[in-house]
């Protein structure tokens, strides 16, 4: 099969969980440290092989062309300066390889609809969709590049998923699997955001999709479905009946940074973790709790 050349960013989102930090910027913007959450996800991307980022993108959300573009002035200034090591950073964004496009989402109907809007973009071949408030980080290989692994061995669409407490399937798209000849994980269904009562299992769906471009005719009939928006579940529910579907238990630890909790605790994480401030930080953290 083809590698994975294209991939999907929805981002068009209000960020209403972190007002008012996110009134005048995207969520997506957010700096875990140093590097904003959009940054992570790209570089995941280009680590698999993703040539092309596409970004779903609505009102307010300049400052992701921004970072992805080239910064003329603030180059200079830190080349004059002799900050080389800054400059390097600056530069280094993305790679010369990897080219960036971006699609107005003109209304929030939902992340079905965003990732339709990429269809021009996208065109016939299998794509990776990307939630960056779900920062994901694995010791080896990026969920991506697993799924993508998948994806060339069974040649369908794969979703990444987790296990998560029964109480809290009511925030995900949860999805009832039988295990196939290789012991890989068949989906048999799908459904978006189910009681815990209701739900066909506790194994969700997390921010990381690869999908055929099957997926575009799914999404174009597909109607409103939960919260009145076109729903990414449904159309996956619905090309269950035409081709297989893949779940995939990611290697890596998550990180729900779409929440305040989730947002610091990666924030402590990666801090501890930091080549330059790690060790103080740990320090730091130290003296605190031994004072409280």
């Amino acid at each position: 099969m083809a590698k994975i050349h294209k991939a999907v960013f929805p981002v068009a989102g209000l960020g209403t969980r972190f007002l008012p930090a996110t009134k005048a910027s995207p969520k997506e913007m957010l700096p875990i440290v140093d590097k904003p959450l959009i940054q992570y996800a790209a570089e995941e991307a280009e680590a698999a092989g993703v040539d092309q980022l596409v970004f779903i993108t609505g009102r307010h959300k300049r400052s992701i062309e921004d970072h992805f573009d080239k910064a003329f002035e603030l180059e200079v200034e830190l080349a004059e300066a002799g900050k080389e090591t800054l400059l390097k950073v600056v530069r280094n964004v993305l790679s010369e390889r990897t080219s960036c496009t971006y699609v107005r989402q003109a209304e929030a109907l939902g992340l079905g609809h965003a990732v339709l809007c990429a269809k021009p973009v996208v065109g016939n071949e299998a794509f990776a969709v990307l939630l960056a408030d779900d920062l994901i980080r694995a010791d080896e290989k990026g969920v991506v590049e697993q799924m993508a692994e998948v994806h060339a061995r069974y040649g369908c669409s794969v979703l990444s998923v987790q296990e998560v407490p029964r109480e809290e399937t009511h925030k995900y798209g949860i999805v009832e699997v039988e295990s196939g000849a290789d012991g890989e994980l068949r989906v048999v269904s799908i459904v978006e955001k189910p009681a815990p009562e209701d739900a066909p299992s506790n194994l969700a769906v997390v921010g990381r999709y690869l999908l055929t471009p099957a997926i575009f005719d799914k999404l174009e009939s597909t109607g409103t479905g939960a919260g009145g928006e076109i729903q990414l579940t449904d159309a996956i529910s619905a090309l269950l009946a035409d081709e297989p579907v893949i779940a995939h238990p990611f290697q890596g630890k998550r990180y729900d940074c779409g929440s305040k909790l989730g947002y610091l605790e990666a924030t402590v994480e990666f801090g501890l973790d930091h080549p330059e401030l790690g060790e103080r930080f740990a320090a730091y953290l130290r003296d605190f709790v031994a004072q409280q």
